[in-house]
Order: C-alpha cells, then structure tokens, then sequence
C-alpha cells in the first residue's frame, strides 16, 4: 500500500502522537480516582516511567496502546506496509515493556498492564473491577 502523505504530512500526523495522557490513559486514570485512590504520574525515578503509580501500595499500572506494545488484538493488528520498520520497531516496544516489568517486579512492585481496547466505555465496569482486585490485593 502506497503511503498518500507527503513527508511533511506524514512527520506532522506522526508527531501529533502522544505519548502521554491518551484517551486510555485519561480512562483509567478516571477510573482510579473515582474509585478514592491516589497515584503518582509517570515517575522517571522506577524503570520505563510507568503511567500509574500507587506507592503505597508498591503498584503500577501501565496503559498499554494496542497498535504500538503490540497486543494481539483487532486494534493491535501489524501494518500490512513497510514491514522492515514497522516490525522491528513494534518488537523494540513489546521486549521494553517485558523489561520494565521485569525490572519494576525485582524492585518489589506489582505489575498491571491495562490494554487499550480493555478501556472502550462497554468494558470500563470489568475495568473497574479488576483494578479495584490489583490495588486493593496486598495492600496492607
């Protein structure tokens, strides 16, 4: 498939990309605060900067966009062009965010992964739930 953005629209589209405070993000964010629990913003102090962090309860959360942590999903599906960037670049992010986790569990903390087509309004009740079993599991 032909890209039909110029470079210059194609580095403009890319760049428009965040990074930080996307619409799952904002979700779970939403969630957990509605639900009286207090969390520290993508602390650079832990490995990869995790988005949630709950201190007192030595637990993070990390809002995953399918596309680009690769979650085998509708959503997570691999672009069918230009595979030699793509591919690697996609398998960069899956192995950094096995090593995150990795690092933050030998740190002590406990490790949830919140997918983004897990944050769609028809699923933020199970959301809901099973954060509310993270945070409140070993919380004493």
């Amino acid at each position: 498939m032909v890209d039909t953005l110029s470079i210059s629209q194609r580095s403009a589209l890319m760049r428009s990309i965040r990074a930080k405070d996307t619409a799952p993000e904002m979700r779970v964010r939403q969630l957990a605060h509605g639900m009286g629990y207090r969390y520290v913003l993508h602390d650079k102090r832990l490995p990869g900067s995790p988005d949630l962090v709950f201190p007192s309860r030595k637990a993070v959360i990390q809002v995953h966009g399918c596309y680009w942590h690769g979650h085998e999903c509708r959503v997570g599906r691999r672009p069918k062009s230009n595979l030699a960037y793509w591919t690697p670049k996609i398998d960069r992010n899956v192995e950094r965010d096995v090593r995150s986790a990795k690092a933050l569990r030998r740190l002590g903390w406990r490790v949830m992964v919140v997918w983004e087509c897990q944050t769609v309004p028809a699923k933020l009740d199970a959301l809901q739930r099973r954060i509310r079993r993270f945070l409140d599991r070993d919380a004493m």
